[in-house]
């Protein structure tokens, strides 16, 4: 019974929502005293960032984590045509680079405050479990 009752929520589980506009993301977390995670990614062409996402992001310890706490942003750089984003969002990526990403890393992951300010950051794969991964983020907390 334990088993159905955990399969049947696993039907109706929402996916977490990623956002591609910090602006939108901040006016959120402004409303609601989140913080927001920024993950830098190259999705089709670099290896620890696929890693990332599937390891950790798409864990169901940092989902879980991530509905109640955190407002979720990706700023992506795919390289493949049949993966290329529409020019606007293109220009809200660079723009966000531009200022949390100057150095151009992949995987490179921000945690900021409702105001932009940089918390914590982790530059490549984090090589930790995803509940490691959780609890630095917890630590934070305000």
């Amino acid at each position: 019974m334990k088993l159905l009752f955990v399969a049947l929520l696993g039907l109706f589980a929402i996916p977490l929502s990623w956002m591609g506009n910090f602006t939108e993301a901040q006016k959120q977390a402004k409303i609601t005293h989140k913080q927001i995670l920024i993950n830098f990614s190259g999705s089709d062409w670099c290896g620890p960032c696929i890693r990332l996402r599937k390891e950790i992001l798409e864990s169901e310890s940092f989902e879980q984590y991530a509905a109640a706490n955190l407002l979720l942003v990706r700023a992506d750089f795919p390289r493949q045509k049949k993966n290329q984003l529409p020019k606007e969002q293109i220009k809200l990526n660079e723009s966000l680079a531009e200022v949390y990403n100057k150095d151009g890393k992949f995987p490179f992951t921000v945690l900021v405050d409702e105001n932009g300010k940089v918390l914590k950051s982790w530059d490549g794969f984090p090589d930790e479990s995803p509940q490691a991964f959780v609890s630095e983020i917890d630590k934070l907390k305000k």
